[in-house]
């Protein structure tokens, strides 16, 4: 064990949730002060929130505060649990793969994962019996035991784990070094951990995949298997399920299913949109576009910059590894990029002109393409990809109109996604450890922000150092159908740009003055917010979205000529509509258009001809309801109708 620090004889206050207050001696374990309280709560405590930081029973006290005792009941037991799970996994793996070198094992957002290193990558025989083993660990209720050691003692350790000797080596000569044992297996780690195995008792393997170590893809492929955990069956149960649905989901599959996208490797991370699809983009373009058009000034600006103007933005020093960059053939440097964000580009735009303070706000917005360079292996459908679009805006405000601003553009953002049947929560981020500008600014930055956020009066949630590097921001976390997150919408308040751009406008005293830039993104990239929607409506699209709206379906050639007429009906009240007169069977045709997850299907025949009607199939109404005859004009007015509101359901009572 290492000696305490000095401050160990030194005496902290601890303030309980009730006013009471505790005074124990630096060093004290957390499980101490929970017996003081009662043995009933220190058999149901996961771990302690001291000071608003979690840390587990066994980790030594070593600053006073608010203190608190977690138990199942509270949230952030479950990253506690999910972190003890991948450490349990890790055991596991260790007993069966003894030759197994060991990375990472963090809790993420839904669940946990370890990384390994191994000869040959882990198949569903192998998972199957790293979660029998992991029950048998869970059952043999190991305590997590925590030992503070010197570094020379760690290196002993840990000295077949090459992954974790490179992760110790880069530990401060100041900072404290832990490991946690359950039973034989030892793990470099922080914590926090439950007090014993036993704790874990719902959790599932899911999958794997392959994990450059660090991220990085100069490194060796790690083995990473992902799982998850929860405190009660039922919360695993609904988990998995969510799981199975999303599968069904999946955009990729969809997308390939509807014929709406297509990727090649001759163009990795950009999309191929087909006729289908180019038409579902278009459809949440010019919505968000048609939104716009009084408020905002719609601009476009050039796709390659020189280096000199991401040196001033910040972006040649912290982004460049992210950026395309293309051969300058005078010099024979690569002093050009494709741009990753339109910010700059607009900020030049700005200066082209003097601006008085009347002018303000001004609303620039932009649909350009961006790229980044993301890694060949992150690459994944239109969720991750490395051409794109956003609906970018950027605001020059002046700092008195930071509270306005912020609440019409919750309000634009929020009612854009309740237009597609999407519900938002909101994240308020603060600096990050990399960033730029002085801690003047960013105090003032984040006090603006923040206080523009709160007198929305909604509520939100605290992200410290999420921000970007220029600035803090509002995120916008949006739930789909079957109950995932998505980051999507941001706006965030940027000072620096406006002092490295020299940003200025003319105020009412006739002198310059530095305005505040806004940075506004809705959709995010548009890619990515289709994928989210494919998801979201299981390719079920409302009408005002579905690619293709009506489907036109002649019994027989004897009708066609009708069917030629509904369809131009349909057509000049300017809905999607397709004529299927193939001389497949009429089952058939119906089979495919409900594949293909058309809204609806009209069959026209004798009586249909002869009575001027349509006989409506509505998508997802199910065998069982036969096709309501309804008069082609209220049909059509009926479906020009969804259209034009932008209807989220299909009116099957309607029709």
């Amino acid at each position: 064990m290492i000696d305490r620090p000095a401050e160990a004889e030194s005496t902290l206050t601890l303030t309980l949730p009730d006013g009471s207050e505790r005074h124990v001696p630096a060093g004290t374990l957390p499980s101490d002060v929970v017996k003081s309280i009662g043995e009933r709560l220190l058999q149901a405590a996961v771990a302690v929130q001291v000071d608003g930081r979690i840390q587990d029973l066994v980790t030594p006290l070593r600053s006073g505060g608010s203190f608190r005792v977690l138990t199942e009941k509270d949230a952030p037991s479950l990253d506690v649990l999910r972190h003890s799970a991948a450490h349990i996994l890790a055991t596991a793996v260790r007993r069966i793969r003894p030759e197994a070198k060991i990375g990472f094992g963090p809790a993420i957002e839904d669940g946990f994962y370890y990384d390994f290193e191994v000869a040959e990558p882990f198949t569903p025989e192998d998972l199957a019996a790293f979660e029998t083993e992991m029950r048998k660990v869970a059952a043999e209720k190991y305590p997590f035991v925590r030992d503070e050691v010197n570094r020379g003692e760690a290196q002993k350790r840990f000295a077949d784990d090459p992954l974790k000797l490179e992760r110790l080596s880069e530990l401060g000569e100041d900072e404290i070094i832990s490991t946690y044992t359950d039973g034989p297996f030892i793990d470099l780690c922080r914590g926090p951990h439950v007090p014993d195995t036993s704790r874990l008792k719902h959790f599932k393997l899911t999958h794997t995949a392959g994990a450059y170590w660090r991220g990085d893809s100069r490194r060796q492929m790690l083995q990473r298997i992902y799982g998850t955990a929860f405190f009660k069956k039922d919360e695993l149960d609904a988990y998995l399920a969510r799981i199975e649905e999303a599968k069904k989901r999946d955009h990729r599959v969809l997308g390939k299913q509807l014929d709406l996208f297509m990727m090649h490797p001759f163009a990795p991370g950009a999309v191929f949109w087909t006729e289908r699809g180019t038409t579902l983009f278009n459809a949440i373009h010019d919505f968000i576009r048609a939104r716009q058009h009084d408020d905002f000034k719609e601009i476009k600006t050039p796709l390659m910059y020189n280096k000199g103007l991401w040196e001033i933005s910040g972006h040649w020093g912290k982004y460049k590894e992210n950026m395309f960059l293309v051969l300058d053939n005078e010099t024979g440097e690569h002093d050009f990029s494709l741009k990753p964000m339109n910010c700059p580009s607009h900020y030049l735009l700005y200066l082209t002109k003097k601006h008085s303070y009347r002018e303000l706000p001004l609303r620039y917005v932009t649909f350009d393409v961006l790229h980044r360079n993301e890694v060949t292996g992150a690459l994944s459908g239109l969720t991750r990809v490395r051409q794109f679009q956003q609906d970018d805006c950027h605001v020059f405000l002046r700092e008195d109109q930071i509270t306005d601003e912020v609440h019409f553009l919750l309000r634009f953002i929020l009612d854009y996604y309740q237009t597609f049947g999407l519900s938002a929560r909101l994240k308020f981020a603060t600096r990050p450890e990399v960033r730029i500008g002085t801690d003047e600014l960013w105090d003032r930055a984040e006090g603006a922000l923040r206080a523009a956020l709160e007198a929305t009066g909604m509520e939100y949630e605290l992200k410290p150092g999420d921000g970007a590097f220029y600035g803090p921001k509002i995120d916008f976390d949006v739930t789909d159908s079957i109950g995932r997150p998505w980051q999507l919408g941001t706006i965030q308040l940027d000072y620096n740009a406006p002092e490295r751009f020299d940003l200025t406008y003319v105020g009412d005293d006739n002198e310059a003055h530095r305005p505040v830039v806004i940075h506004r993104a809705v959709s995010g990239s548009l890619e990515r917010f289709i994928a989210i929607l494919i998801e979201h409506f299981a390719g079920a699209f409302p009408v005002w979205l579905a690619p293709e709206q009506v489907r036109v379906l002649p019994i027989t050639d004897d009708y066609k000529a009708y069917a030629e007429q509904v369809t131009a009906a349909l057509h000049d009240s300017g809905v999607r509509v397709h004529l299927d007169a193939r001389s497949e069977t009429l089952k058939y045709r119906i089979a495919e258009g409900a594949r293909m997850k058309v809204p609806y299907m009209v069959v026209v025949g004798r009586r249909e001809a002869e009575q001027g009607t349509v006989a409506v199939n509505v998508r997802g109404a199910g065998k069982e309801q036969k096709p309501n005859s309804v008069p082609l004009d209220v049909f059509v007015s009926r479906v020009a109708e969804e259209n034009r509101s932008r209807a989220l359901t299909l009116s099957a009572h309607a029709v």
